[in-house]
């Protein structure tokens, strides 16, 4: 690998690049998939390729290979000089640059206890398939759907730094849900926690068929449950459900691509400027944000990003206000940084890095704040429970979600299931309308498998994390309307 990372970084050099870097990536994955009592697919796949990357006359280059031999490095290499030459005579308003990064050679792995490929895949089926009976065995329940998706990616990373990487994650995304029909009302639950860097060790943690029978008995309560009328209401929002809120209306608007209008796709740019950091009251003072791309289980957690930086934790929101971006080494020197905090991503060999979400989340509160405590300061609201649909503006101002659970919040308690409800805020004011967050012990993650963003498209991985929060005074519909 060096002596091919060698022969492309020596020809960018001679051709005058001020930076370049050759990335090989080796991907596996298995995906075994049940319907109700049947197994639909069982797979194994396996794919491997590199790019070469070259920053000339401030425009980039970049081209692709999947033969790694040295006439084929060779001539990945000067396609992607041939490319960036091109793109120089293109005018730009500023040419490209790169922060500097130090050099780095490490050879590093995520954890992973037990093999997931080391599993044979009937037992992976069989897994999926019990708590499939457990969950048809529930009277209402008409169909079920198991996925689970075990993926290991090693990245080799050299570049004109003088950086040596060899680095390598394995992720296990479990899926369960049942649906119910009522009546001829049709509604579905299941397993909310998403993903996990880990090995299958993480399936024993998930506990699938143990909790089958719970969340089949949850999606016949959804059909009978009534729908809310429409108001306003104060919410009580649980881990699961906030990783989505968060991601939409805090990960993506605090993407500095997106600030500086470079990303549109999948929901738009962003209401946030550079000039806003230290400034901007994103929430009230009890809203802390953090970021933790060394998180051991985080899907974002890399070790080094495709830029070559080391990953690192940064604050996000202090006391509610805004203090930092999600940056690369491209993307910082425009906001006058002098370096970056490690945030740049591709999606296989193939895409090119771009900014992404990181390892994202909430901190709990500092005292012993439970989630009855928060419920018990409510006269009417609504307590919401995992991730449903949601709409954003191209600014991601204003927003809708939903949720998968719903309960009515009367004097201080929860007393009957709702279903189909929506709230509608813009992002600011929601944050702001925060009273109170649950203590630590009531904190959890949840992986994210699947962040779209880019043309051509690009899905990446993060984890979000929070604990039970209070918001007051949201405009609340009937998401059946």
């Amino acid at each position: 690998m060096r002596e091919h990372a060698d022969l492309a970084l020596d020809l960018a050099r001679g051709a005058g690049a001020a930076f370049a870097d050759l990335r090989v990536v080796e991907e596996r994955q298995q995906e075994v998939g049940v319907e109700r009592l049947s197994l639909k697919y069982c797979t194994d796949d396996e794919r491997f390729g590199y790019a070469v990357r070259v920053l000339l006359d401030g425009a980039w280059g970049f081209a692709t290979g999947t033969r790694l031999n040295r006439d084929e490095v060779a001539r990945v290499t000067r396609a992607a000089l041939a490319t960036a030459r091109a793109s120089a005579r293109v005018p730009k308003a500023e040419p490209a640059e790169m922060a500097p990064a130090p050099a780095a050679i490490a050879t590093e792995s995520g954890p992973c206890i037990v093999d997931p490929f080391g599993i044979p895949q009937a037992e992976k089926a069989e897994l999926l398939l019990t708590a499939s009976r457990a969950m048809l065995a529930v009277p209402g329940v008409v169909s079920t759907h198991g996925h689970v998706s075990l993926t290991r990616v090693r990245r080799f990373l050299a570049n004109t730094d003088g950086s040596y990487l060899d680095l390598t994650n394995t992720f296990v995304e479990p899926v369960l849900s049942a649906t119910a029909v009522v009546d001829g009302e049709s509604q579905s639950r299941g397993y909310q926690q998403g993903g996990r860097q880990a090995g299958w060790e993480w399936m024993g943690e998930a506990d699938l068929t143990g909790q089958a029978g719970r969340w089949a008995e949850e999606a016949v309560m959804k059909c009978k449950a009534d729908t809310v009328p429409p108001g306003r209401y104060d919410l009580v929002l649980d881990p699961m459900h906030l990783s989505l809120t968060m991601h939409e209306s805090v990960g993506h608007p605090t993407e500095l691509d997106r600030i500086l209008g470079w990303e549109a796709n999948f929901a738009g740019r962003s209401f946030v400027n550079p000039a806003d950091l230290g400034r901007l009251r994103y929430g009230s003072e009890r809203v802390n944000f953090s970021v933790d791309n060394t998180l051991p289980y985080g899907l974002g957690s890399w070790f080094f990003d495709d830029d070559g930086v080391r990953m690192q934790a940064f604050p996000m929101i202090r006391d509610g206000v805004l203090v930092g971006l999600s940056a690369t080494r491209e993307t910082a020197p425009l906001i006058g940084w002098p370096a970056s905090n490690g945030c740049c991503r591709a999606d296989g060999f193939s895409r090119f890095p771009i900014a992404r979400i990181p390892n994202l989340y909430m901190e709990p509160g500092p005292d012993a704040v439970s989630p009855e405590d928060l419920i018990a300061g409510i006269e009417r609201g609504i307590y919401i429970e995992g991730q449903g649909s949601f709409s954003i503006d191209q600014e991601r101002r204003n927003f809708q979600f939903g949720g998968d659970l719903f309960w009515l919040i009367e004097g201080g308690r929860k007393t009957r299931p709702l279903k189909k409800v929506t709230y509608q805020a813009m992002t600011t004011d929601f944050w702001s309308s925060c009273d109170g967050v649950a203590g630590r012990a009531w904190w959890a993650a949840h992986g994210t498998p699947n962040c779209g963003k880019g043309e051509p498209s690009q899905r990446q991985r993060m984890t979000h994390g929070a604990s039970f929060t209070r918001f007051r005074d949201i405009q609340v519909g009937d998401g059946s309307a």
